[in-house]
This record gives C-alpha cells, structure tokens and sequence, in this order.
C-alpha cells in the first residue's frame, strides 16, 4: 500500500463511523468505564512520580468524540487540547464537552502524521491512534511530541500491543497492531525512556492486549 493510501483509507474507513461510543471503540464502547478506570490509576501513578508534571495543559491526540478529554483529562487538567483529523468527531466533541467548558483549550482538526504542537504540555495522552502511523511517521510524531513537552512533561501511549512478535495489519480501518518489541525500538528511535508500564486489566479476552506507556525525553 503507497504512503498516500495508507492514510487516506484510515480517514475516509473513519468518515463512515458514526460520532458515538460504540462507533469510535469499535462496538466495545461498553468497555469505557474500565478503560477510563485504568488510565485514572496509570495517570495518578504519573503524578506520584518523583519529579511529577505538572497539570496545566494536557494534549489528547487522536481525542474521537472527546471521551478521555472528558472524562479523564479534564478533571486533572487546567485546559486540555484536542486533535481528531474526523470534522464529525471533532464536532461532537465539543458538543460532548461542552463548547463553553472553561478546560477546553484549542481543536486541531489534522492528522497526527502532519500535527506540529504549537505550545508546551505536560502530559500528551495518545490512545488507540498511533496504530494509523507508519513508523516513520510514528518516530517523526512522537519526536515533536518530545520537543513540545513542559518541564517533566510526559508521553502517555495506550495501544493495543499484537500478541505474537509480528505486526498485524488491519485493511479495513488501514491500521497495524504492532509487538512489545517493536514499540520499544520505536521509543528508543524517538529517544524516549519508558518510565512507566502497565497493561490495562478488565477487558474482554477477544481484544488485544493493551499496554500503557509513560515516556519521558532520555537525556
């Protein structure tokens, strides 16, 4: 598949998914109660760091219909940012957060592969989005991630990790599931240290593992 299609299908499988919880997880939106519940604990483990972010300005990439803006990174954050490349979804999440809620910072409507941060964050949270980047594009993102953070800024990745030690490509939504292995090599290409690891617990056996991640610029 050519780079222009890879990102054009992912875009045009997402313009046909309806704006709800069960569209942007997949007909799992059951699940989002546990999975907010787990990032809570991750992101609480995160502030209890040693030398902990602060909790300014958040940045959800990949925000959907603003369901962890809502309900995870808003009840932390001063102001949180959101970037969805879907008009739709980023439509409803305004509406989903309310457009006159004073935490709600700026929408970027943009793909990840072409989002140049604008300002300084102390925590970017990416979930379930970084499956639509090549790795090329995956390295060059998470490297402006890296230069846009806040003093102790940190990176939060939680995404499916494939089971066996290969990537898994998905042609419908245009996506790869990649293995524990590769997403270190990735962070270490983006020189970024794992500081934090968990596995999400409480989901249903037929999905995919779920890892979460906290990284910080290895210096």
């Amino acid at each position: 598949m050519t780079y222009n299609a890879f990102y054009k299908n992912a875009a045009k499988y997402w313009a046909n998914v309806p704006a709800t919880m069960d569209g942007v997880l997949g007909g799992y939106g059951h699940i989002t109660a546990v999975d907010i519940d787990g990032s809570k604990q991750f992101l609480n483990s995160i502030l209890s760091l040693d030398n902990p972010p602060s909790t300014n300005l958040a940045l959800d990439c990949g925000a959907g219909i603003g369901r962890v803006s809502k309900n995870l990174l808003m009840p932390y954050f001063q102001k949180v940012d959101l970037v969805e490349q879907d008009e739709k979804f980023i439509n409803t999440a305004k509406k989903n957060v309310g457009a006159n809620n004073a935490k709600l910072g700026t929408l970027y409507q943009i793909g990840l592969q072409d989002f140049k941060p604008q300002k300084e964050y102390d925590v970017i949270w990416c979930q379930w989005v970084l499956g639509h980047l090549n790795d090329y594009d995956l390295i060059a993102f998470l490297e402006r991630c890296s230069e846009a953070l806040a003093e102790n800024g940190v990176i939060v990745i939680k995404e499916n990790i494939a089971s066996l030690e290969v990537i898994e490509y998905d042609d419908d939504d245009s996506s790869v599931t990649r293995p524990y292995k590769l997403m270190q090599q990735i962070f270490e290409e983006a020189n970024l240290r794992v500081v934090k690891v968990d596995v999400q617990t409480g989901f249903p056996k037929e999905i995919y593992p779920v890892h979460m991640f906290a990284l910080v610029i290895n210096t």
